[in-house]
């Protein structure tokens, strides 16, 4: 093996190691990007319709989240409050539901007791070492919350800068195609944000009018829960229709039935018929390659990884098909 090989490798070896220490820092980045990319449609779309600066332009997008963000919760926040509260009641009164089902069964017996055992309080540390944990990581989120959010602003303030400092770093040869493959990652991610954004607010919309129709218990904060986990595709919703199912069960065995046949319906709906129609034009990501991402990066990132694995698969597969694919294996004589 030459010198020029081993010096290469190390190379290699020394960057991974870079990028994991630095995992959360390069976390962060992305998570900034993509919400740069969100404002950014809003931006080009507004700038499209009047005469206004990009400056100008960010300041009324901000303006005009943050102003429907308050009016939206002023109206639901306090509803949302409440049920919120009663589910902390109802939960309680849901595991002593469930286990009484599965002890009337001899066949779930050993189930039964491996929940119960799972929530015996008397093997979980202190209380206060828990709630030490729990308000060290919410600290800790909320930094990385704010300083994703500022740099996402100042992203989206001078994207053409930020553009020109990687091609800059970029060798020559390979400007144009690295030009051509920063505008179409732009284009697909924003294509999917928007995208999933329109089938999150429709899944919200349809499970709440949905839930309140059946005269389910907390309906809203059930659709709120099934809208935001929409932008988890495959394990997300399934995870979702848990809730408003368990809830149901609260009333009656009907009830739960039919508010589960409710979420098959709409869950297949969205995945099958909304969200490919939305996203005929941008990407199209294959259930397996994103559960496999979503898994995976869970897996090393935690609830942060899962978030941001799907818009991560979606700028890898446009860089994978502009480079390895055209670049490589299709010059591959």
């Amino acid at each position: 093996m030459s010198a020029r090989s081993v010096l290469v490798a190390l190379t290699f070896v020394v960057l991974a190691l870079l990028i994991w220490h630095l995992r959360w820092v390069l976390l962060v980045l992305f998570g900034a990007v993509v919400i740069a990319v969100a404002l950014d449609v809003l931006i080009v779309q507004l700038q499209a319709r009047s005469r206004l600066n990009r400056p100008q332009a960010l300041v009324l997008v901000v303006l005009m989240l943050v102003l429907t963000s308050a009016l939206i919760g002023s109206r639901l926040f306090p509803e949302l409050v409440l049920q919120i509260q009663q589910l902390g009641q109802d939960l309680p009164e849901l595991v002593n539901k469930i286990s009484s089902i599965l002890s009337g069964d001899p066949r779930l017996q050993e189930l039964e007791a491996s929940i119960n055992g799972s929530l015996n309080f008397e093997r979980l540390q202190p209380i206060g070492a828990q709630l030490l944990g729990v308000a060290g990581g919410a600290a800790n989120s909320l930094v990385q919350a704010f300083l994703m959010a500022l740099l996402a602003l100042l992203l989206v303030l001078d994207p053409q800068a930020h553009s020109s400092m990687l091609l800059a770093i970029t060798p020559r040869p390979a400007r144009d195609q690295m030009a051509v493959l920063l505008t179409d990652c732009r284009s697909a991610l924003g294509g999917w944000l928007a995208g999933m954004t329109i089938s999150a607010m429709t899944v919200f919309l349809m499970t709440w009018a949905g839930l309140a129709l059946l005269k389910a218990p907390l309906a809203l904060l059930s659709a709120l829960v099934c809208g935001l986990l929409t932008f988890v595709p495959t394990i997300g919703p399934t995870a979702a229709t848990l809730l408003p199912t368990g809830l149901a069960l609260l009333q009656s065995p009907q009830l739960m039935v039919t508010v589960l046949m409710f979420r098959l319906v709409l869950q297949n709906l969205e995945a099958f018929l909304l969200t490919p129609l939305l996203l005929r034009k941008t990407v199209n990501l294959l259930p397996t390659v994103a559960l496999m991402a979503q898994l995976s990066l869970g897996a090393l990132l935690g609830l942060p990884g899962v978030l941001l694995a799907l818009p991560l698969v979606v700028v890898l597969q446009v860089v994978m098909q502009k480079i390895v694919v055209q670049q490589v294996m299709d010059r591959w004589v």
